[in-house]
């Protein structure tokens, strides 16, 4: 399944699709939001362009191939044959996007039965486009990225981000309180495909986060590990949506112990 024209197909097809969306919600913003509703909390909130960028992503992919499945955040759910299945997170950040805040994302994904084969990230504040491919490499604006290269933990700038639920949220401050004297500093940013991007680009040295949803995970991950990032569950094991850690290889370990120490 993952002859490389097929990856580069997928690849430049998600690429198209999330910049396509995200250019289209970024200037309907600008006239307001008149429609938000929420989901799993009173926090968790979705908007009419949520809505809008998923009907886009999802006319432009089964256009270019009908026989795929899809999965979209926002309730598009279609089966498919041929063996390749997406994952659309239209607004990724929508608490961002909501207000006005620049770190949000169009996240689009294609899958086989191995996992993630291509994925794109498009960053409409910034511009910036990332994608990957399956033993394609990453890059940022067509350009390859590498992730970066500390070595210290002492010296490690991490990211994450927190769960919807209050309940969730207070333990991951509380571990977070006993984590951050070992490291350089910590960054939340909002959204967990950007932030996966910007660990694969050298601009975060790691990023953990728990109980995300599929389509939050799946592009920015591929996009990560293809920019040489080791990946996992916080065990050692594959990653996975409950739990993420992605980082400079020299650090994955010595992250792993960290944040074993700090839920005890």
């Amino acid at each position: 399944m993952s002859h490389p024209d097929l990856v580069d197909e997928l690849r430049d097809l998600a690429a198209t699709a999330a910049v396509e969306a995200g250019r289209l919600v970024a200037t309907g913003r600008r006239g307001g939001i008149t429609e938000r509703g929420t989901k799993s909390s009173a926090t968790d909130v979705v908007t009419e362009f949520d809505r809008a960028s998923e009907r886009v992503i999802t006319e432009r992919l089964q256009a270019a191939r009908p026989h795929d499945a899809l999965l979209g955040e926002e309730g598009t759910a279609a089966t498919g044959t041929s063996g390749v299945s997406w994952l659309v997170d239209p607004i990724d950040g929508t608490t961002n996007f909501l207000y006005g805040l620049p770190g949000w994302a169009v996240s689009i994904a294609a899958l086989d039965e191995a996992g993630a084969l291509a994925g794109a990230v498009f960053v409409p504040a910034t511009g910036e486009l990332f994608t990957a491919g399956r033993g394609r490499g990453a890059t940022l604006d067509g350009e390859p990225i590498r992730c970066g290269a500390t070595t210290e933990l002492a010296q490690a700038l991490l990211g994450t981000g927190f769960s919807y639920s209050p309940e969730r949220r207070v333990a991951q401050a509380t571990r977070l309180a006993s984590m951050i004297g070992r490291v350089r500093d910590v960054r939340r940013f909002g959204a967990a495909a950007v932030d996966l991007c910007h660990v694969a680009a050298g601009r975060l040295d790691a990023y953990f986060e728990e109980w995300l949803g599929p389509w939050d995970l799946a592009a920015g991950e591929l996009i990560a590990r293809e920019a040489g990032c080791t990946v996992s569950d916080f065990d050692g094991g594959p990653v996975r949506p409950e739990q993420v850690l992605v980082s400079i290889p020299a650090l994955h370990e010595p992250l792993r112990a960290l944040l074993r120490d700090a839920t005890r």
